[in-house]
């Protein structure tokens, strides 16, 4: 039997922030690794010798990339600080509203991030001008993989009681 706001589950407000907190932190975890470890590759990149005889460009797109990581990494982990200092305060609902727009600004930071990365490592690599053409591809997957995929499920599968 539905509840009261039609969610169809017979659970609480508190219940179903717990269940979506649950979730999220899930969710969380999976793309808080790949970030942590793209991050901390990327920062060990400026102490190779190899990073001085980049081009000026290339350096630049290093530095947006670092710059994307540091950013996707903040938040990624804001939510678990903003459970944190919230914790207790009955304010769950709210959180898991707050913790949710986080995760998703994390994600297309991490998009970012991963595409800016993978251009500079193709121009390291190749110098070729397929470069564009290849990171654009990606990024299309990307797109599809994240977006475009679980957006088109949803209007798909979503029914309206």
């Amino acid at each position: 039997m539905p509840d009261a706001s039609g969610a169809g589950r017979g659970e609480t407000a508190e219940e179903r922030a717990d269940r979506q907190w649950q979730e999220l932190i899930q969710e969380i975890r999976v793309a808080q690794t790949g970030v942590q470890i793209l991050f901390g590759f990327l920062l060990t990149v400026v102490f190779t010798p190899t990073f001085h005889g980049l081009s000026k460009t290339d350096q630049t797109i290093y530095i947006v990339t670092v710059v994307l990581g540091a950013l996707a990494t903040g938040a990624l982990i804001g939510p678990v600080a903003f459970h944190r200092i919230v914790s207790g305060r009955r304010i769950k609902p709210e959180a898991v509203v707050w913790a949710a727009r986080l995760t998703f600004t994390g994600l297309i930071l991490l998009l970012a991030t991963c595409t800016a990365a993978l251009l500079l490592v193709l121009r390291v690599a190749t110098h070729n001008a397929l470069v564009p053409w290849l990171v654009g591809g990606v990024l299309a997957w990307y797109l599809g993989c994240w977006f475009a995929l679980p957006l088109w499920a949803r209007v798909r599968y979503t029914t309206e009681d």
